[in-house]
């Protein structure tokens, strides 16, 4: 839902001031520590920048496409691992959720992913798949009540960071999508990357070894 052009313009104010007056002063501290400052990151939560994308209803501010492109350009003249850090949230990390989770990943994930509660990571590349998502080699079985995975992911923006993932996997014929929290055992992490640039934002493997997610979290019909 679209807010009224004098409310998104202060929006878009508030926005650009605390870019130029909060972030680009600490642009060479994060390039330098490879990290973005905890207080930095609690005030972009309380910016509500998390939930850009979320609809209302979910705590989220629920701009329209239109919206959320003039906020992130405003946003963007920065270092943009400030921009990743929260990018997921808003883009691949919730959208399969908010497009075709059920009611009950919506009530619980949606929230959490608007306040900054959770971060979100997105899986889908690995070695030899990536804009081919056809070519996906990690296996998602049914057992019982679950799904067993098993596979590597490569080259994983904030997959470290993150509370939850959205994992592209195999079922059969069929790829499809499923809501991975840490925490779990068969979750392992691959050595961070050397970027040349955008430090700050954290990107490795993922690794699966018979990790179990409950059929619940399997996004869209289940």
């Amino acid at each position: 839902m679209a807010l009224d052009p004098e409310t998104f313009n202060q929006l878009l104010e508030t926005v650009d001031r605390y870019v130029k007056e909060r972030l680009v002063p600490h642009e060479k501290e994060v390039s330098e520590k490879n990290q973005i400052p905890p207080e930095l990151v609690l005030e972009m939560k309380e910016l509500g920048l998390f939930g850009i994308s979320i609809p209302e209803k979910f705590g989220g501010m629920g701009l329209t496409n239109e919206e959320e492109v003039r906020l992130i350009m405003t946003f963007s003249q920065t270092s943009p691992a400030f921009r990743i850090l929260w990018g997921g949230n808003v883009g691949i990390g919730s959208q399969g959720i908010v497009l075709d989770g059920t009611d009950a990943q919506k009530q619980h994930y949606l929230p959490k992913l608007a306040s900054g509660e959770y971060i979100s990571s997105f899986a889908l590349t690995e070695t030899e798949a990536g804009s081919d998502a056809a070519s996906v080699k990690t296996i998602a079985e049914r057992e019982d009540g679950s799904y067993v995975l098993n596979g590597r992911k490569r080259f994983i923006t904030n997959a470290q960071n993150a509370d939850i993932i959205t994992v592209m996997a195999r079922t059969g014929d069929d790829i499809s999508a499923f809501i991975v929290e840490k925490g779990v055992p068969g979750l392992s992490f691959g050595k961070p990357e050397k970027k040349m640039g955008l430090e700050g934002t954290h990107i490795c493997d993922v690794v699966f070894e018979d990790y179990r997610v409950p059929a619940e979290n399997l996004i869209g019909v289940q």
